[in-house]
């Protein structure tokens, strides 16, 4: 796949400052180490399969490694990622643990991400 813009420069050809934007800017770029940390939670492929199958229904961990073609295993560590992200939580119904995102924020996210990903490729 051949970058659109890979004859033009992507960088400023003088080094020059603009002290009025930057000072403006300076003290607003809040902490972002917590989102940082989500998107790397979201950047294991499996991880964001979880996701977008939770954001279609709750889901027991048998049924999403069925529909992932993966271990009940492999799939329960990737959810304790999850869960430990604030993303998705569970409750249980007899022997059956069932999953689900952990608010609505979770499915906004991924709507996102995803309109975002084809809006792109359908301009490649």
């Amino acid at each position: 796949m051949e970058d659109k813009l890979s004859d033009e420069k992507d960088t400023c050809e003088v080094f020059c400052i603009e002290k009025d934007k930057v000072e403006k800017l300076k003290n607003d770029i809040p902490d972002m180490t917590n989102l940082a940390e989500l998107f790397k939670v979201l950047a294991d492929e499996t991880r964001v399969k979880v996701v977008y199958l939770l954001s279609k229904e709750e889901l027991c961990v048998c049924d999403i490694a069925a529909l992932l073609n993966s271990t009940v295993s492999n799939i329960s560590h990737h959810l304790r990622v999850l869960r430990t992200a604030h993303l998705v939580k569970f409750r249980r119904e007899g022997k059956q643990v069932y999953y689900s995102l952990d608010d609505e924020h979770v499915v906004h996210i991924i709507r996102e991400g995803f309109e975002h990903v084809n809006h792109i490729h359908k301009n490649l």
